[in-house]
């Protein structure tokens, strides 16, 4: 299937706008326009602007774009094989979040400056420590990026706590991103 070029809304949707980061209701009967749909968001374009759409809200897209999507994030997060506790883990659960505004992950992007391990404790479990930036300094969406990636680390069964905090050095810029993302981008 592929997704409707303009979808209607069928009831009022809480969403955030991109790039301010706040909350704000999107009226039923808008229409919209899905730019992305990754790591278990949805970004869409409105004559007034851009916004993200938690996964929880996508039956306000209708039933068949809410299938459609529920089963390519099912299908994204099968992709990766189970594996025993590594830092590989965490990278790639770093790796299913996405700026909403950017069609890559945080980690192609190059917004994560450093990942850090703890040793397990007596119940085997870890902390994770991370440090990541965002493409801009008054970016409003840093909080709800960094507490996606702070979900998804947690998400693993062997982290007991993570902990995602947003610095500003170096700053970042495009060179900071991977060739897999200057591929995906079409920097290449």
């Amino acid at each position: 299937m592929q997704l409707k070029k303009e979808i209607t809304l069928i009831r009022d949707t809480p969403a955030t706008i991109i790039p301010a980061g706040d909350e704000c209701i999107i009226p039923a009967g808008t229409i919209v326009n899905i730019s992305q749909a990754l790591g278990g968001a949805v970004t869409v374009r409105t004559p007034d602007g851009l916004f993200r759409i938690p996964g929880k809200e996508w039956d306000a897209l209708g039933k068949e774009i809410e299938l459609y999507l529920e089963e390519k994030l099912k299908k994204e997060s099968t992709k990766l094989e189970p594996e025993s506790f590594s830092e590989n883990v965490v990278w790639n659960a770093l790796k299913e979040c996405f700026d909403p505004e950017i069609p890559l992950n945080i980690v192609d992007l190059g917004l994560v400056y450093d990942l850090k391990i703890s040793e397990p404790d007596a119940s085997k479990k870890v902390q994770v420590n991370v440090k990541m930036t965002l493409t801009a300094q008054g970016c409003g969406m840093g909080p709800i990026i960094a507490d996606d990636a702070k979900n998804k680390i947690q998400g693993i069964p062997e982290v007991k706590k993570a902990q995602v905090d947003i610095i500003w050095d170096p700053p970042w810029n495009p060179h900071m991103i991977s060739e897999f993302g200057k591929k995906e981008l079409g920097l290449t």
